[in-house]
């Protein structure tokens, strides 16, 4: 584990109750070789071949984009969300039914938590710490995997890609596309908001630079800001830990975390 040095000085959190957490999903709280919730369904035998390979052409086209740095931001970002809108055509045009949806999410093989992930949502719900979830995944898939593990607590909200049913098939996204580049454009409902105004501090955890974008860099809260970082991260440990105050290599895990965080 790397920290930063400014960091370290407010190290371990001594009022925890001043915190709230803002966490990616998809190989943040998952481990960094599950499959992610917008990759599980490729991976089942439910779905048409049709689809798959339809699927793979579009992350052949659309994921150099997204990692290239010297594309003009708002291009990029617009190219993204046109990704993310071509793959949710691909479930109404095959017609992927809620029951496929339900049972490609009940298999808890397909994604798995980060060692000590399922301890720690537990420990921030015993304590009343609020945990927001901010994924460009698959709301549907994040909610059947946390219920599935008796993880789907009253302290998370999750803001993410929630797909729509309507006559048991797929029509859409309920309200916009959430993406890697536009995590600073999610709103969080007023009653999420009011709960977290008396919260002076923010947990901000990721595996991925664009991650930080979840927090309004102009608001006025302080950030511990922790990242995942694995062989398999485009980006390299230098940008990393110019980024993040923590960074969490591959040995490290939650237990590791916690007991730097919160001593425990």
């Amino acid at each position: 584990m790397i920290i930063n040095e400014k960091i370290k000085e407010k190290l371990p959190i001594k009022d925890i109750n001043n915190y709230y957490v803002v966490t990616d999903f998809d190989r943040t709280i998952t481990n960094d070789t599950s499959n992610t919730s917008w990759s599980i369904l490729a991976s089942s035998d439910l779905v048409p071949k049709s689809y798959i390979n339809e699927r793979q052409k579009l992350y052949k086209k659309y994921r150099p984009i997204e990692l290239d740095e010297t594309m003009d931001f708002d291009k990029r970002s617009a190219l993204v969300s046109e990704w993310f809108k071509n793959h949710i055509e691909l479930f109404i045009k095959y017609r992927i039914s809620e029951e496929i949806f339900a049972q490609v999410g009940s298999d808890l093989r397909i994604m798995e938590f980060r060692k000590g992930a399922k301890e720690f949502l537990q420990f921030l719900n015993k304590n009343n710490i609020p945990l927001i979830i901010i994924s460009a995944g698959i709301g549907n898939f994040i909610e059947s995997f946390l219920k599935k593990h008796d993880c789907l607590f009253d302290n998370i909200y999750i803001s993410s890609n929630k797909i729509i049913f309507t006559d048991n098939v797929a029509t859409g996204v309920d309200k916009n596309i959430i993406h890697s580049l536009n995590k600073n454009e999610v709103l969080l409902p007023f009653l999420i908001q009011k709960q977290l105004q008396n919260k002076s501090d923010v947990i901000l955890l990721g595996d991925q630079i664009s991650d930080l974008k979840m927090i309004d860099k102009n608001n006025n809260k302080q950030i511990i800001k922790v990242g995942f970082y694995s062989s398999r991260t485009e980006t390299s440990i230098i940008e990393f830990q110019n980024a993040f105050d923590i960074v969490c290599l591959e040995n490290d895990n939650y237990n590791t975390l916690s007991k730097v965080l919160f001593k425990r």
